[in-house]
């Protein structure tokens, strides 16, 4: 999506990546414009090899409190998951955090077959679309499988010995870019934080840190011939509860993916975890616009309209 903290690059920037990391000339390069804060564009060079380069923006003040660094977390998960041969991970050809070529970092990577699947999903059978998502709950479960020792989201420059003192701080830090930015939100923060600390308590149920994905939607997810060929944008990963992952969240939960994981049906106490996580990813979705300076007033409006839903939502859970 087109915001104003995306940075372009021109065709001549573009070869002279393509020359300095594959020593070839560039034939072609493209825009991918599904990115909602990265721009991304598709390199072919002379001799047909194709790649993806990933550019982070420049306008870092413009981000929220736990963006910062994203570029470097997503290149050292990637890398550390691509050890799990299990996982369909795209191969990081080369990170530069040189700012010689251009004013930011950006890294190149892997170029995947087959289409994002929110961008083909309608076109499937619901037999093939559960084959897919049951295979999403097994790579899900086998990324989960990775443990950390503390939680937090991955750089873990801020980390904690608790998930309920992590989410906590999580949690602070975009009610902090709301003040910040003047974003209004569904109800007075105060009101927010003691629905939020009522509920902390259920949180002492995660005892060990798990690496989540986090971003795991429809969009992420690669498909060639009804399966799963790759899985991206690692760059929102930590360390927390698996139940926090997006196929577990109210947009995307399905019996086909909790197959694939392994387990069943969410009980009675998960569900106010999971209440925590929509209610944190859906005051995300609202605080961001600020940020990312979006102007499709539809996105905007579903953005407010999500936020006072998912509080409704929220508060109905105990």
């Amino acid at each position: 999506m087109d915001n104003e903290i995306k940075l372009k690059l021109s065709t001549q920037q573009l070869a002279q990546i393509a020359q300095h990391h594959f020593g070839r000339e560039l034939a072609h390069s493209r825009e991918l414009t599904d990115g909602w804060a990265n721009t991304a564009y598709e390199l072919t060079l002379k001799d047909g090899i194709r790649s993806v380069i990933k550019v982070a923006p420049t306008a870092v003040g413009a981000l929220m409190r736990y963006e910062q660094d994203m570029m470097n977390t997503e290149v050292e998960v990637m890398r550390l998951v691509s050890r799990d041969h299990r996982l369909p991970v795209p191969e990081v050809y080369a990170y530069d955090q040189s700012r010689l070529l251009v004013p930011t970092d950006y890294f190149v990577m892997q170029r995947l077959e087959g289409e994002p699947y929110n961008k083909v999903k309608e076109s499937f059978t619901q037999e093939e679309r559960e084959q897919i998502e049951f295979q999403l709950g097994q790579y899900n479960a086998c990324l989960n499988e990775l443990m950390g020792e503390r939680f937090g989201y991955y750089p873990l420059n801020e980390s904690f010995a608790s998930w309920p003192d992590a989410f906590w701080s999580m949690l602070q830090g975009v009610l902090d870019d709301a003040t910040d930015s003047g974003v209004a939100l569904p109800a007075e923060r105060y009101v927010i934080e003691q629905e939020v600390k009522d509920r902390l308590p259920h949180l002492q149920a995660v005892t060990r840190p798990h690496l989540l994905h986090w971003d795991l939607w429809d969009g992420n997810i690669f498909v060639k011939e009804q399966q799963i060929c790759g899985i991206i944008d690692f760059e929102r990963a930590m360390w927390g509860d698996p139940l926090m992952e997006h196929y577990f969240s109210h947009f995307n939960l399905s019996e086909a993916f909790l197959r694939g994981y392994g387990r069943g049906a969410l009980t009675a106490e998960e569900r106010i975890r999971r209440g925590l996580y929509d209610l944190y990813l859906d005051l995300i979705f609202v605080v961001e616009c600020a940020y990312r300076k979006y102007s499709d007033q539809t996105h905007l409006k579903w953005a407010r309209d999500n936020a006072t839903e998912g509080w409704e939502r929220f508060l109905k859970q105990r």
